[in-house]
């Protein structure tokens, strides 16, 4: 499985998000992006990491990022899952994994779940910064600001 490193372009994709309007992440070259993968909507773990990002999500604003958040579940899942939640940004429905695949984001705990990567990518479409961390979800957020006052 390829492995985006630190320096690598933003990978070429489309995939629907919670409204089933197809996006496209060439459409996000000339805004800085934070996209995190995580395992499945209406989890604990995944809730209070969606949470978390829409906690800061002015902040995230106020240094023009756009965040998109990635998970197999389709749709109208992450439809139920922002709207419960309150979620201001996209999430992205990758029912197969294939992006998952191609960003090469390792499985999660003991390889039985879906692993939960943050990417930062600058206004180029060039990769500032990778988080993994499996368990705490909410560290993401903070370390993709830290990086993004850092940077932007």
């Amino acid at each position: 499985m390829p492995k985006l490193k630190e320096g690598d372009s933003l990978p070429d994709f489309s995939l629907k998000d919670q409204n089933d309007q197809e996006v496209n992440s060439r459409n996000w070259i000339g805004e800085a992006v934070v996209i995190y993968f995580y395992p499945d909507d209406n989890t604990p773990i995944c809730t209070a990491q969606a949470c978390s990002f829409r906690n800061n999500y002015n902040e995230f604003q106020d240094l023009g990022v756009r965040v998109i958040g990635i998970s197999h579940n389709n749709p109208k899942s992450h439809s139920k899952f922002a709207s419960k939640h309150e979620l201001p940004f996209q999430l992205l429905s990758d029912k197969n994994d294939e992006i998952r695949k191609l960003f090469g984001v390792p499985k999660g705990f003991l390889g039985l779940t879906a692993g939960r990567v943050t990417y930062v990518f600058d206004k180029e479409g060039k990769l500032n910064y990778i988080h993994n961390s499996f368990i705490n979800a909410k560290e993401h957020v903070r370390a993709a600001l830290d990086i993004l006052k850092k940077k932007v």
